[in-house]
């Protein structure tokens, strides 16, 4: 697929694997297809085209279809398998361990590192970013004076995180402080190589996290940004759903498109 048969960019988002539909299917799993469309439509509203990307078969790779991606979102989901990162596969706080979607997220976030494509990670997708960099989570978050996972039906849980001043998030956003939407009981724990942390909540937890170039680097490295919160959630502002995604479409048009690797 070309990009020169397209108006808008195309924009890779892997699709979520696990069945929301199932009965019985945990509430958690419904809800993150649903915000899997409202994602799909920010990159609409943002003026690319969204490209869901499936796990190979029938002969379309996944370099087939991401061949034209100029950028790449990887949204929230399950919890990532705590083999990748060291930690306890039987902890009883784990939800939605999905080892197929674990290798399609992998192979996406890869593409786009190795590819220097434009990046964001949106919960699950910024602690894969992390622990394929060789960082750690917390694999259950303690409790705080901040709420990061609702309760009681809660849809979604509304804090405030702080901005570095030097950071992407915060060009993005014009300011160092906003409310973010949270919905997750993991977290970045040690950070990964070639990465910085760039939000915290107020009791600590990292929010945000961005790629850096290495000293010396002989290769520039892209717009990589992760951000724990749901920017695709409608609380606590509307106006808070639109800049992350219109900073990824920016930083496509700022670049051209070059041969891409595997």
């Amino acid at each position: 697929m070309s990009t020169t048969e397209h108006s808008a960019p195309l924009i890779g988002i892997p699709v979520r694997l696990s069945d929301g539909d199932a009965p019985g299917a945990d509430q958690r799993i419904v809800e993150a297809n649903r915000i899997f469309d409202d994602v799909v439509e920010l990159i609409r509203a943002a003026g690319a085209e969204p490209v869901l990307i499936h796990p190979s078969a029938d002969g379309n790779s996944l370099e087939s279809q991401l061949s034209g991606c100029r950028g790449i979102v990887v949204p929230g989901g399950g919890d990532v398998d705590p083999a990748l990162y060291g930690a306890d596969p039987e902890h009883p706080s784990l939800y939605d361990v999905n080892p197929a979607q674990d290798v399609l997220d992998i192979a996406v976030v890869r593409y786009a590192l190795a590819n220097r494509l434009p990046y964001l990670g949106i919960c699950r997708g910024m602690q894969l970013l992390n622990v394929l960099r060789g960082g750690t989570l917390h694999i259950d978050l303690p409790e705080t004076s901040v709420a990061h996972n609702p309760v009681d039906g809660e849809e979604w849980t509304v804090h405030d995180a702080t901005l570095t001043a030097d950071s992407a998030v915060a060009e993005v956003f014009g300011t160092e402080r906003i409310p973010v939407s949270s919905g997750h009981h993991q977290a970045v724990d040690r950070v990964g190589e070639g990465l910085r942390v760039t939000a915290r909540a107020d009791d600590g937890c990292v929010e945000a996290i961005e790629a850096y170039p290495a000293p010396g680097a002989s290769e520039s490295t892209a717009w990589t940004v992760g951000v724990q919160w749901h920017p695709e959630a409608f609380v606590p502002s509307p106006e808070l759903r639109l800049p992350l995604f219109r900073a990824l479409l920016q930083q496509v048009h700022d670049e051209p498109l070059e041969g891409v690797r595997a």
